[in-house]
This record gives structure tokens, C-alpha cells and sequence, in this order.
């Protein structure tokens, strides 16, 4: 058996962090979106039906039974019980959405769908780059319960100060916590397998630390937060996703936020989060070609993979930042900013492909990571294909 993870209709909703990856490899909570339905569903062989460019790096489905699933919700207790027991040819709806089906991917095709049950009652679902922050509370506290029950958290060392119950905060095996303060009575903490949070720390939960990941000394942390793997962040951060493998080592503010994989802001970039005027922010929608209306007073950056800013770059309140972009002039930058952009304005001129695969080369290999033919393919198709 194996897991198909579908895009459906939302992959161009969520861009710019959907360029180099399908819907279900993006972190909400603690856990990717794939990574949760596996341990909900204990499967550990996936595939994707995203875009083609993708899928050498995202495999296609085999062509043998599977259980199809829309990955961008979370599922009661009953739904998982219910996809668990799905038959062949059966199908669970949600808003009249196929959310999850047992089918043959050999011939796939939605007609082998013999039945067709409603989900009952209201699930959490993410629809659009903001629903990450935004529901990012709801996420930590549902990965905090699929991760930890049962299990005993390590001891938090004399030297902190804890406000709230001790069973709201969970330290994974090798992890360091010194000098700190930690407040779980706004919401959960959980600190991942090898992270680190450096002496002076403030936070205030719900709050992910994933695995290897770090805060820099004196962070003050708000939640709902999630840094990824291998991530760094100090200064002062509000509501932020970091997907992984990215930093914000220094000074500056960044909140309602999310930030894609391999980015770097330099030190004291701050990116806003409120207008003046206190209006609804406006975001870039790539579907829509368009700003449109978040309906949200809190909005700040999202960025997508490989993009940098320079030391003490300021981002206006909704600013959308494209792959393997660089913010460098002086001046605030437009609110959206294109792939491949080096500069940042309108008129700069774009990032050589061959050097932006060099820095991603230097920048991965101090991760011990590889950046890959298919991760090449990847950012090659996106520079050819997507100007905006």
C-alpha cells in the first residue's frame, strides 16, 4: 500500500512555497503535511500527484492499490479511523471535495469510485499561505498530541524559568535548554531531537523547535510558532512558519509569516506585519494574477525557497518574495518581488541560473546536504516558466 498525496486544485493557491514542492511537503504544526498523515496512517511508502516539473524529485505514483488523500487538513480521530477503513473503490467528501479514497493507480480514474461518504462535522483545513500562520496553533497542538502521548519528555534543566504545567512542554533526547524562559500557558511548547535554545531565550507558546534547530541568544519567541529543521532564529519573532533549513540569526522583527526552505534574512531585517492605517493586507495571488484581500489585519512575508535579504532590508506589510531572489538596494522593495529577482525592484535585473545553483550548492553542503539533478530541474523550469 502505499500513500498518494494529491495537489488537487491547490497547489497554485499556495505559491510561491509550492514552486519547488507539491501541498503536502509544506510544514504546519511540527510535522510536514506528509509526514503527519504517515504516523497517522503508519505507511511510510508515498507519491505525488503534483506537477510534472516535480516529479523528479516528488516520485508519481506505482501502479498497484492506494490510499489517495487531499494531505492539507487535519483529520478528527474519527476521519482517521474512517480512511483506515476504506474499501476499495470507497471515497470520504467534504464539501463536496474527495479528500481521501482507496483506488487502484493503475488505471486511475475517479470512476472506479463505487462509494461516496460525507465527512460529518467541521475540519481544519488549509486553503491559501496564509492559513498556515493563521492555524499554526491548532497544528502545533494536534502534532504535540500525536507525538508525545505515552511518552516521557526529558527533564528541563534548574536553570530555566517555566510559567504553566510542565506537561505542556515537551524536550526530545539531546536537545539543550539553558538560562531560558519558557510560558506554556498561552500554548504548547515542543523542542525537537537535537535543537538548542541559547541562554536568555523568551517563549511564549504554542511554539515548535524542530529537530536541529536553534534559538540564538536572548530570542523572544511568541507563538503560534514553528521553526523547521535545522533552522536559526534570534531577534524577535510573532506567528511565523519556518519551513526548514533557513535562518534569521540576528536582530529585527518578522511576524504573521512564513518562509520557504534555504532562505537567509540579513541581520536587522525587519519585515511589518500591521499597516498604519490598520486596513486589511493584500497579498499577491498567483492564481488571480492580482492583490486580493486577505481579510486578515496581521500579515507579514512570504518567501519561497533559496531567497535572501541584505543586512537591515525593511519589507512592507504583505510582501510576497518569489524562489532564489535577493534583496539588496536601498529602499523598501515592491510587495512582490519576482524569482530570480537580484536586487528586488521591478527593473533589476534577474539572477543568473547558474550562479543561483552555485549558491544553492554552498549554502545546502553546510547542511550536508546535496543539492540534487532534480533539485537543479526544479529551479531550471521555474526560472524558464515563472517571470512573476
Amino acid at each position: 500500500m502505499q500513500l498518494v498525496f494529491s495537489d488537487a486544485q491547490y497547489w497554485e493557491d499556495f505559491l510561491p512555497l509550492t514552486f519547488t514542492r507539491p501541498v503536502a511537503e509544506m510544514r504546519c504544526g511540527i510535522l510536514t503535511f506528509a509526514e503527519r498523515w504517515i504516523k497517522l496512517l503508519n505507511i511510510s511508502e508515498k507519491a505525488y500527484i503534483t506537477e510534472e516539473y516535480l516529479e523528479g524529485k516528488y516520485p508519481h505514483p506505482k501502479e498497484v492499490e492506494s490510499l489517495f488523500i487531499v494531505p492539507n487538513f487535519l483529520p478528527t480521530l474519527k476521519v482517521v479511523e474512517q480512511i483506515k477503513e476504506l474499501k476499495s473503490g470507497e471515497a470520504l467528501v467534504y464539501e463536496n471535495e474527495l479528500l481521501a479514497a482507496r483506488i487502484n493507480m493503475k488505471n486511475f480514474s475517479l470512476s472506479q469510485i463505487k462509494k461516496m461518504t460525507d465527512i460529518e462535522g467541521e475540519l481544519i483545513f488549509f486553503k491559501q499561505p496564509t492559513d498556515l500562520f493563521s492555524l499554526n496553533d491548532k497544528a502545533i497542538n494536534f502534532d504535540f498530541e500525536l507525538l508525545t502521548k505515552g511518552r516521557k519528555s526529558q527533564p528541563l534543566s534548574e536553570t530555566n524559568g517555566l510559567l504553566g504545567n510542565a506537561s505542556d512542554l515537551f524536550i526530545e533526547e539531546e536537545a539543550v535548554v539553558e538560562f531560558s524562559t519558557l510560558n506554556t500557558k498561552t500554548g504548547k511548547i515542543y523542542i525537537g531531537k537535537d535543537a538548542e535554545i541559547m541562554e536568555g531565550c523568551h517563549l511564549r507558546g504554542p511554539i515548535a523547535l524542530c529537530e536541529g534547530a536553534k534559538f540564538n541568544l536572548g530570542a523572544k519567541i511568541y507563538g503560534a510558532t514553528t521553526i523547521g529543521p535545522h533552522s536559526k532564529v534570534g531577534g524577535e519573532v510573532n506567528n511565523i512558519i519556518i519551513f526548514g533549513y533557513s535562518n534569521k540569526g540576528h536582530d529585527g522583527f518578522v511576524g504573521n509569516s512564513i518562509i520557504g526552505e534555504w532562505c537567509n534574512l540579513g541581520a536587522d531585517t525587519n519585515s511589518s506585519n500591521l499597516k498604519n492605517n490598520y486596513a486589511n493586507v493584500k497579498l499577491w495571488n498567483y492564481r488571480q494574477k492580482k492583490f486580493i484581500d486577505t481579510g486578515l489585519q496581521f500579515a507579514g512575508l512570504i518567501m519561497g525557497d533559496h531567497s535572501k535579504t541584505a543586512i537591515n532590508t525593511q519589507l512592507n506589510t504583505g510582501t510576497v518574495v518569489g524562489v532564489a531572489a535577493n534583496i539588496f538596494k536601498t529602499g523598501f522593495p515592491p510587495n512582490l518581488v519576482s524569482n530570480f529577482s537580484w536586487g528586488g525592484m521591478k527593473a533589476d535585473a534577474r539572477f543568473n541560473l547558474e550562479k543561483a545553483c552555485e549558491v544553492a550548492e554552498k549554502v545546502m553542503s553546510r547542511r550536508k546536504v546535496s543539492l540534487t539533478d532534480a533539485d537543479k530541474d526544479i529551479l531550471k523550469y521555474i526560472y524558464e516558466h515563472f517571470t512573476d
